[in-house]
């Protein structure tokens, strides 16, 4: 009886044992057509340096703006039985790759992706309460009237309910107009595009207070409209900009007091580091039963951008 109960928490040990030096040893792929965004290279890292302290190795796949690639390297991580996959991508675009990695038996986590029931979840920001708390700045700021450039993204989720949110709260406001409603072209981050999109629009809206204020839904378009506006000698129109992700180029541009007023600040790091820890604790065995996870965000102006 003695020696029964000996053998199996022998076993049990060495059960253990091999279960934690697996999970140890485990390897993941990230998967993103976004890795030129500021905000994707920040959480990337985050996971990074978590996954090192895990002891997991890392593979990094970065498709430059080409989301239908992502199936491929999704089926090939699926294919080559790594631990889990993490993508950075809207999960309805890669519906293909995540039916191949549910058939495989391999995880995929979202990181700033959506919900989808082919994820064990997603981290990402509150991007409905970001939107409400940037658009009502802007609301606040021109007195509830006005013209408004809006820059927007309706092929990434987390971008996407941004501006549902931001029409929202402009269309609840009868005296402002929504000039335009800009997509501007992400490959090298938004900003070049952006630019030239706003030099247009300058253009076809010569008259001082014509525009009242530019919205937009990460900081890239932000600073390409802030680019224009100092281009074409508007700046002191007194058009105010927001944007979200309080990137470094946007903390620097709203600490001088100028048009680019307000941004979100997103704990990049705070979701790699959520992401990790929801890898892990899936592949210890445990049911992750929120599909979402949000991570905190805070409003930045002049007043803490500095802090």
């Amino acid at each position: 009886m003695i020696n029964s109960i000996k053998k199996g928490l022998a076993v049990s040990a060495m059960l253990a044992l091999t279960s934690g030096a697996a999970l140890a040893a485990a390897k993941i792929a990230i998967i993103t057509p976004y890795l030129a965004q500021p905000g994707t290279q920040y959480y990337v890292e985050a996971f990074q340096e978590q996954a090192k302290t895990n002891g997991w190795s890392v593979n990094v796949i970065d498709t430059k703006g080409d989301v239908a690639a992502v199936i491929s390297r999704i089926e090939d991580a699926a294919n080559q039985k790594v631990d889990a996959i993490v993508i950075n991508v809207d999960p309805s675009q890669v519906t293909a790759g995540l039916e191949t990695a549910k058939k495989a038996g391999v995880p995929v986590f979202g990181m700033d992706s959506g919900a989808n029931p082919l994820l064990v979840t997603n981290v990402t920001s509150n991007g409905y309460e970001m939107a409400a708390d940037t658009a009502a700045y802007v609301v606040n700021r021109i007195g509830g009237k006005g013209g408004v450039v809006m820059f927007v993204f309706d092929a990434f989720p987390p971008v996407q309910v941004r501006g549902v949110i931001a029409d929202t709260i402009f269309k609840n406001n009868p005296d402002i107009k929504v000039i335009d409603r800009v997509t501007p072209d992400v490959q090298d981050g938004g900003i070049a595009d952006a630019r030239a999109k706003m030099e247009a629009i300058l253009a076809a809206h010569p008259q001082k207070g014509s525009i009242a204020a530019v919205w937009a839904a990460w900081d890239q378009p932000a600073l390409g409209a802030l680019q224009a506006i100092e281009a074409a000698g508007r700046a002191n129109e007194g058009i105010v900009i927001t944007g979200m992700d309080a990137n470094p180029q946007a903390r620097e541009a709203i600490a001088k007091g100028g048009n680019f007023e307000a941004s979100m600040s997103q704990d990049f790091k705070g979701i790699g580091r959520t992401v990790a820890d929801a890898v892990k604790r899936q592949l210890a065995g445990e049911k992750i039963k929120q599909s979402v996870i949000y991570v905190p965000t805070k409003l930045i102006t002049m007043e803490n951008v500095k802090q």
